[in-house]
């Protein structure tokens, strides 16, 4: 048998592309069209349907950058079309190379009545099936002319990404207006065609099932006359009946198909955007599942939901009765499909907390899983967060875009820093956007790493962004794929249904313990720096808040902003999206964001200045407000009087140049160059600063990644620093117990304030950069002397270690990486930390000193700044501020401490006289994240805390209220009988048992 395989394959690709899909539509008529311009921002939707439009030609330009284009398309069905399946076919100007990204359309009928959305791959309305003839068709379109921003080099800067800049320039062509003839039968050869073929590709050439396709495929082909294929299309397809009904073999991998559309709530459109994406979709899929029985479609973020009901409530209509039906499921039980390596703890957990909570109560549904397909990599305290939210399970498919290290499963059980274990799923079908394409399901059945174990994976299967979600042809390829010869087969499921199948097969899983680190998108730890600073001092802002306000409700009989802070929460993890707080959109995403976060940290303020006034009452006494976890100067987590500062800084010219800062309990040395050449633990005898190095020490790299400009920086940027040493100035400061220095660089300037303040041990560094840089990367180094293989990194509800060594790939591919508060390095009996009020990336590398002065250096390294240009031309370009401090002789509860101190400053006022903790622990090792009230309204007191010594330990909780009951809850505040047993409540004082890094919430219920 000579291989002609070749021949046929091309055979079949040029017949399909220039002669059956053509034949799809035999016959049209022009619609009449006609076109308002919204000015400005969209209308409602009773505004555009009201226009008065004027007539537009097929053709003809429209679209300014992000503006809005009602059509009216008005026609007659011809008589003689009568018994025909008839559509209207609306081609706003579409690249069907790109589904999403670009304009799309949500369809209405005159009332108001959504239809359906239209995107690329979707540019279908159905008229009738069968038509009688002569129906008047009349159509509004709502079109948003979002421009082109990743085109097809995702690395070219555009000033498209921001209304402001964006220009009037007309983006797309109305390329077709149509009433046309659908041929179902050309329309199922088509996929008849397109399933066998994409199949025949993917089996071995000496498979026999491949010769019988390609024979079948072939023969189909003979039978299509090319002058009259809506003839003879029938008789193709009678060819390809036999092949098409071949079971699949019992040993074939399954795929559970969910029908899915990622959707951003943020990206390269503005979040006003995303609402409109999510209409369009959601009226796509709730059009799709009235229209295919077996279909199911799945959608998170709990967050595009309320959109959906509270901007479109003729779509919601919809959306609800589907889900009544079981057919469109909520998934992932979180606000919004947040970064998780970024959040704080808090934040984290409300997350979930709002997230299941809006599906609990729109549709009493509770999700079992969190649906995470795009996040950039994920944090080692996640596991605990989602099984205290009552979930058992994680989908993710992102960690596939490792560039250096190939995951070793696709099933496994997740553990995180307290040791709970997560059911976790890594589609191998290595996208969340399957097209039911035959080569992303022959690539998710060899890719499938644990065969002979398991043969169930899930495949999200939609377009995205704006593509529409789950087409009718996907639909109809996974209704041949059910179960067919050669190929996996496919099951529309819900995500429950798959991960209950998955771990029935697989009970025990293999397990991975720590972070899943993402080996891309590095340099999102650093993007857009104000987002992020904006994301950290609102999550501090909001504990003040809900702390001071709860004590003044319990206290003071001050009303409890439920709904106000409800409301900022949600805000705040609306931000917290993986392509905002992440610094990956674009520029009209990150504007907005600041402008919130300034509008946000106003409204806390007001809350906590107002709670703090009733706790303090009328007095002149100096308070000073603690909202820290731990005693501060005496003060615990209430107010006491101002506390008198005991010791003093001296501040003293250096021998050779420059100043000594000394308070009794460190001496640290600061060269005319500004940098700190010694910073020495008098108390332990020990110098923190590696021999013949420099600490506070900014360094500048070139950064230009081979692509994704705000998303990546790639080990290669480490081959040239530039050591930014040259001070203009280094001087006193106007306090006594700091050094002023001041640089120049490039189009920058850089101050720094060096502190020292009387009976602290930390040297505090606050750094103010005027950043005027392109394509560059700021880093402050601190070369330490200390020998450590590893070192401690702040996540969620605890810490966890990171190799400071590169032994293997893995390590050597965690060349950036993300901290929260602090960073600490340690030798047996003594350590360092670094604390910091809002950075997050960061590298630690030790070297072997060469210089006769045996041992190593451990050099930490935050990252302050970058200046990409895509998808935001003048990221991060303006006025920064950043503090930092460094502990000498710290040990992690220090380093604990500290990073909390920094991000929760003191506050003063005067009042009556002091205010006592709402609720307070004996033990610094118990840290408690969140005092509040119970979200039901009734009264009770939730305290949450965890263990972040990484030990055990039993402590004492003490409240300042007479306490009737204590529950153990989960996040959403509902008893975990489980649980009660680490408890015992004598009173006002409840014991507590923690297991290393464990979370816990109780809620008090007051007499």
């Amino acid at each position: 048998m000579h291989d002609d395989r070749n021949l046929v394959e091309a055979r079949l690709k040029r017949v399909l592309d220039e002669r059956v899909r053509p034949a799809l539509y035999p016959e049209s008529v022009p619609l009449d069209v006609a076109v308002w311009h919204a000015p400005g921002e969209p209308v409602p939707v009773e505004e555009g349907l009201a226009a008065a439009p004027e007539p537009i030609e097929v053709g003809a330009r429209w679209g300014a950058p992000w503006g809005t284009s009602w059509f009216r398309v008005t026609g007659t069905v011809p008589k003689e079309w009568a018994g025909k399946t008839v559509e209207a076919i609306l081609d706003l100007g579409f690249d069907e190379n790109m589904p999403g990204f670009q304009c799309e359309g949500l369809v209405y009928r005159p009332d108001g009545t959504p239809v359906k959305g239209l995107n690329p791959r979707n540019q279908w309305v159905r008229v009738g099936a069968p038509v009688e003839g002569g129906e008047e068709v009349r159509l509004h379109i709502e079109a948003a002319s979002n421009p082109v921003i990743l085109d097809y080099h995702p690395f070219v800067p555009t000033r498209l990404g921001d209304r402001d800049t964006a220009g009037s320039e007309p983006q797309y062509t109305l390329t077709r207006m149509d009433l046309a003839v659908l041929d179902e039968t050309v329309w199922n050869l088509v996929l008849d065609l397109e399933v066998l073929g994409e199949l025949m590709a993917e089996l071995p050439v000496e498979s026999p099932r491949r010769w019988e396709i390609l024979r079948a495929v072939d023969k189909a082909l003979d039978a299509i006359d090319l002058q009259d294929v809506n003839g003879t299309a029938d008789e193709a397809r009678s060819r390809l009946t036999e092949v098409l009904s071949a079971p699949a073999v019992p040993s074939a991998h399954r795929i559970s198909a969910v029908g899915h559309a990622h959707i951003d709530s943020a990206w390269l459109w503005p979040l006003r955007e995303t609402v409109r994406k999510v209409a369009r979709t959601t009226s796509n899929m709730t059009a799709l599942l009235e229209d295919e029985p077996d279909f199911v479609f799945a959608m998170s973020q709990a967050q595009q939901w309320a959109w959906v009901r509270d901007h479109r409530p003729e779509v919601w209509a919809r959306v609800k009765k589907a889900v009544a039906d079981g057919r469109f499921v909520p998934a992932g039980g979180m606000w919004v499909e947040s970064d998780t390596n970024m959040p704080g703890s808090e934040a984290m957990a409300r997350q979930f907390v709002h997230g299941k909570r809006f599906f609990l109560d729109e549709f009493g549904v509770e999700n079992d899983e969190a649906w995470l397909p795009d996040t950039f990599g994920f944090a080692a305290g996640l596991p605990q967060i989602i099984k205290a939210a009552g979930a058992k399970y994680l989908l993710t498919q992102k960690i596939s875009w490792s560039q250096t290290n190939k995951f070793p499963h696709h099933t496994f059980r997740w553990e995180g820093i307290d040791g709970t274990r997560i059911f976790t799923h890594f589609p191998p079908v290595d996208t969340y956007n399957c097209s039911m394409k035959g080569s992303e399901i022959a690539h998710a059945a060899r890719n499938f790493k644990d065969k002979g174990v398991a043969r169930h994976s899930l495949a999200p299967t939609g377009w995205g962004d704006g593509g529409g979600g789950t087409t009718r042809e996907m639909v109809a390829k996974a209704a041949r794929l059910r179960d067919l010869e050669g190929s996996a087969t496919v099951e529309w499921e819900t995500p429950q249904a798959f991960f209950e199948k998955a771990r029935a097969e697989n009970p025990q899983p293999p397990v991975w313990v720590g972070e899943l680190y993402l080996e891309l998108h590095r340099a999102t730890l650093t993007s857009q720096a104000k987002t992020k600073q904006g994301n950290r001092r609102s999550e501090h802002l909001l504990r003040e808040a809900e702390l001071w306000a709860a004590t003044a409700a319990v206290r003071a009989g001050f009303p409890y902003p439920y709904d106000h802070l409800d409301r900022i929460w949600k805000t705040v993890l609306l931000h917290q999206f993986h392509d905002i707080l992440p610094g990956s959109s674009i520029a009209w995403v990150h504007r907005e964001a600041r402008a919130t976060y300034d509008r946000v940290a106003g409204e806390l303020n007001g809350i906590i200045d107002a709670a703090q006034r009733a706790l303090a009452g009328e007095g002149d006494t100096p308070l000073v407000f603690n909202a820290a976890p731990h005693t501060r100067a005496g003060v615990p987590a209430g107010a006491a009087a101002a506390p008198t500062t005991e010791g003093r800084t001296d501040l003293t010219p250096r021998p050779g140049g420059g100043h000594v800062l000394d308070n009794g309990l460190l001496r640290v040395e600061i060269d005319d160059r500004g940098l700190v050449v010694s910073a020495y633990d008098v108390t332990a005898d020990r110098e923190t600063v590696a021999p013949g190095a420099a600490g506070n020490l900014l360094q500048l790299h070139p950064d230009f990644p081979n692509m994704w400009d705000a998303w990546d920086v790639d080990e290669f940027y480490r081959n040239t620093v530039t050591d930014l040493t040259d001070a203009d100035e280094a001087a006193p400061g106007d306090d006594g117990a700091s050094v002023r220095i001041v640089r120049s660089f490039g189009s920058s300037h850089v101050t720094q304030v060096l502190t020292l303040a009387p009976g602290e041990r930390r040297l505090e560094v606050d750094t103010e950069v005027d950043w005027h840089e392109t394509e560059k990367f700021l880093k402050l180094a601190f070369p330490l002397d200390v020998h450590a293989e590893r070192y401690a990194s702040e996540t969620q509800f605890g810490h966890f270690h990171r190799p400071t060594h590169t032994n293997t790939s893995w390590e050597a591919a965690r060349f950036e990486a993300c901290n929260h508060r602090f960073l600490h390095l340690e030798e047996p009996g003594w350590g360092v930390a670094l604390v910091n009020d809002s950075t997050y990336g960061h590298d630690v590398t030790r070297t072997v000193r060469t210089d006769g002065d045996a041992g190593t250096t451990t050099t930490v390294r935050v990252s302050l700044l970058r200046a990409p240009r895509f998808p935001d031309p003048e990221t991060d370009q303006g006025v920064h501020r950043f503090r930092h401090a460094l502990v000498p002789g710290a040990g992690i509860g220090d380093a604990v401490r500290e990073g909390w101190r920094i991000n929760l400053p003191e506050r003063r006022l005067s009042g009556a006289g002091e205010v006592a903790p709402l609720v307070s622990a004996d033990r610094d090792a118990v840290v408690v994240t969140a005092v509040k009230l119970a979200d039901d309204g009734s009264g009770d007191v939730v305290v949450r805390f965890h263990e972040a010594h990484g030990g055990r330990v039993k402590a004492t909780l003490t409240a300042g209220f007479p306490v009737a009951g204590v529950a153990v809850t989960d996040l959403l505040e509902r008893p975990l009988a489980e649980e009660a047993a680490a408890v015992e409540a004598d009173g006002d004082r409840i014991a507590v048992r923690l297991r290393p890094f464990q979370l816990m919430t109780l809620r008090l219920k007051r007499a």
